[in-house]
């Protein structure tokens, strides 16, 4: 009791008054009194620009200072940092008005030498230790069709200028210094062009154990428990070059939710766009998912997974980087084989941004590219890993490096630094490893975006479709209503009419001329047939031999003019060619290694032929039966196969081909599982065709009453 007088100061003030006045003292003060002055000259339509970057940086550097002080107890911590939240509220409600200075914010956008001057004034006058004056940063040139989505800049809001993730431990430092002076990329390189025949090109992987919830009834194969087991183990930098076929897309998103790396961005070629999002909506369905098309205006920015193709990243690279991605995937990573090409140099702006945000994200890079193909292809995707920079190995692998105790001149220096890169992590498995563990055949649907003008023709020959039908069906109502009275029309939906009415239309189309059924699956096998071929290049490339079959010889002819211009060679059967030329095309395809892909018509080469050397079949149109499209993978799935078989079925998404494939799948037993050649009901022609229509007025209908 008698100490309790000295909790007064000289002139009568208590400590709560001593603590305002500490409030006073230090940068807090000096950045309120900042963001105030910036309010209001932007509420009278002074935007100061350079003081906004610069009360941001400020707040950045210091809300990561109080995080790091170790000085600091958390009730202090707590209470400054809340002060700078304050701070931060006023920018983003200052900058909601002004949605551009969002874009001063990004990483790529440099310091304005006025920002830089504001900043060195306000720490100085916070007290804070001024480091020398650094050289100015030259921003790059970016395209004018930059944009932010209005989703995007919403997101930020809620969550202004979140420090950097630096939590992780600091990379090893490099006790030994051998391998300094040399140079290294070109050995590490050689090591893999001219490795031992049958060396393992996959790192050692832990023992598969359960690490992810899964959905209900889908389980894992033990090649994908395993590299889930891995990342559980702290694995953050996977080159994944499993076959096609084998799940890496089902691999990358579980890998992300094994690792918390959300939000997740992944970058893919436009054709598997529509897919990534319906195998996130599969394996992770707990977290929500958004694809980014044109300018972004239907992008959620707060979803756990955007899903990017590369032809957009020019618009949207300046948001991407800043967005706090703690996870990146770049799917079909071959595309970015050139590092001088735009899309490379955007996978890889942002790859820098990402660490730069947080320590240690998950990047991944899936290709089903074999490693000893066009390795010089493969230093832009270490890149992208982070395990080189422009020259030389990053601090990590150069480490591994200088643990062989070995330089490029000692005999085993290659093997060993071969598998210092494999064990950064790289995992490749194929098909014929892992046999035991996927069906001996199996049919995966792959959806596909059309062009945007194709896509609107053909959905307003669907809606001209179901109109035509809907009248037909409502005509036929009115006529019983006239002739039998009101009681002879049910309250809902008269499923027999709907059967009647599509049988009607059913039986006037025609397949050359007018807008029926035929004729716009037609439509839509012409509009899919440069995405298909597209994809068999791509299936090309990584896998081996690819057959690709179609109905229509112009669907033929595009996909020829396709694989030329991606520089594949292929053959072709025609039902017009003789037999000497049927022949040699076949002779070519299993002969010739150069031969990569046989272009086949459905109708010519779906019976009585044998490609068993591929294991890889794109249908780039759809048949009318399960025993057309079984027949046509059957050219491959023969006695003497040794590989599993994957048919790769080309679906224009949001369209009635969609529509048919489930008819199909669900008349034949399929429904996305493997094929165990069981013997099915047939399906007529007629049937799926019939309830193709039934399906399109039955909806129509449906969505009519609801209404």
């Amino acid at each position: 009791m008698a100490d309790r007088p000295q909790s007064r100061s000289r002139g009568g003030r208590t400590n709560g008054s001593r603590r305002r006045a500490d409030d006073n003292v230090g940068i807090t003060p000096v950045l309120a009194k900042a963001v105030r002055r910036l309010q209001a000259d932007t509420r009278a339509g002074n935007v100061d620009g350079d003081r906004f970057q610069a009360v941001a940086l400020v707040v950045r550097d210091e809300r990561a200072r109080l995080k790091a002080d170790t000085g600091l107890t958390e009730a202090q911590r707590d209470n400054e940092l809340r002060r700078l939240d304050g701070i931060a509220a006023i920018l983003a409600q200052t900058a909601a008005g002004v949605p551009s200075l969002f874009m001063l914010l990004s990483d790529d956008v440099g310091i304005t030498p006025g920002a830089r001057r504001l900043k060195r004034e306000m720490e100085r006058a916070g007290g804070l230790e001024v480091a020398e004056e650094e050289p100015v940063r030259v921003a790059p040139e970016r395209s004018e069709r930059q944009v932010v989505p209005r989703s995007v800049l919403q997101a930020q809001l809620s969550n202004p200028f979140m420090a950097p993730d630096f939590s992780a431990p600091p990379p090893p430092r490099l006790t030994e210094r051998r391998l300094v002076g040399w140079e290294l990329l070109g050995p590490l390189l050689s090591s893999f062009e001219h490795a031992t025949p049958g060396v393992s090109s996959c790192m050692a992987l832990p023992e598969p154990r359960p690490t992810v919830l899964l959905p209900p009834g889908i389980e894992l194969m033990d090649h994908q428990a395993r590299l889930l087991s891995g990342v559980a183990d702290g694995l953050r930098t996977v080159l994944l070059a499993d076959e096609p076929g084998l799940g890496k897309t089902a691999q990358a998103l579980l890998a992300a939710q094994a690792a918390q790396a959300y939000p997740l961005l992944v970058v893919v070629p436009n054709v598997v766009k529509t897919n990534w999002a319906r195998e996130a909506a599969r394996w992770t369905p707990a977290r929500t998912v958004s694809v980014v098309h044109g300018n972004g205006d239907d992008v959620d920015g707060y979803a756990d997974i955007i899903v990017v193709n590369y032809e957009l990243l020019d618009r949207h690279v300046g948001w991407i980087g800043d967005h706090g991605f703690r996870g990146m995937v770049v799917d079909e990573a071959h595309f970015i084989k050139n590092k001088k090409s735009q899309r490379s140099q955007h996978v890889l702006e942002i790859a820098d941004r990402v660490r730069q945000r947080v320590a240690r994200p998950l990047m991944m890079a899936l290709t089903g590219t074999p490693l000893i193909n066009d390795v010089d292809d493969f230093l832009t995707i270490w890149q992208f890993l982070g395990w080189i920079d422009e020259k030389k190995p990053t601090t990590m692998l150069m480490a591994r490096l200088e643990e062989t105790g070995l330089t490029p001149a000692d005999f085993g220096f290659y093997p060993a630094a071969r598998q210092a890169v494999v064990d950064m992590g790289i995992v490749r498995r194929r098909k014929v490893d892992v046999a035991a563990d996927i069906p001996a055949r199996r049919i995966a649907d792959l959806p596909v975006e059309l062009d945007e003008a194709e896509a609107r023709s053909i959905h307003a020959a669907e809606r001209e479709l179901a109109l035509r039908l809907v009248n037909r069906y409502d005509s036929a109502i009115a006529a019983r209503r006239e002739h039998r009275g009101e009681s002879a029309v049910p309250d809902g939906i008269d499923h027999e009419l709907v059967r009647r009415v599509a049988g009607w239309e059913l039986s006037d189309a025609d397949d050359e001329t007018g807008e029926n059924v035929f004729s716009m699956v037609r439509r839509i096998g012409r509009a899919k047939a440069g995405l298909a071929a597209d994809y068999a290049a791509q299936l090309a490339r990584s896998a081996g031999k690819v057959v690709f079959f179609a109905k229509h010889l112009d669907v033929m002819d595009t996909a020829g003019e396709v694989l030329t211009k991606r520089g594949i060679r292929f053959t072709e059967i025609r039902g017009n060619q003789s037999t000497a030329t049927r022949t040699k095309a076949i002779d070519d395809f299993t002969s010739d290694p150069e031969v990569q892909v046989i272009v086949c018509s459905l109708t010519a080469a779906g019976v009585g032929v044998n490609l068993q050397v591929a294991s890889d079949v794109v249908l780039a149109e759809l048949s009318w039966t399960d025993a057309e499209q079984t027949q046509a993978i059957d050219r491959v799935h023969r006695i003497g196969q040794t590989e599993p078989v994957t048919a790769w079925r080309i679906i224009a998404a949001q369209t009635i081909d969609a529509r048919i494939a489930g008819l199909i799948d669900a008349k034949a037993g399929l429904a996305a599982r493997a094929l165990d050649g069981a013997s099915e009901e047939e399906t007529s022609t007629l049937d799926v065709r019939l309830e193709a229509l039934v399906s399109l007025l039955t909806d129509q209908l449906a969505a009519r009453e609801s209404a």
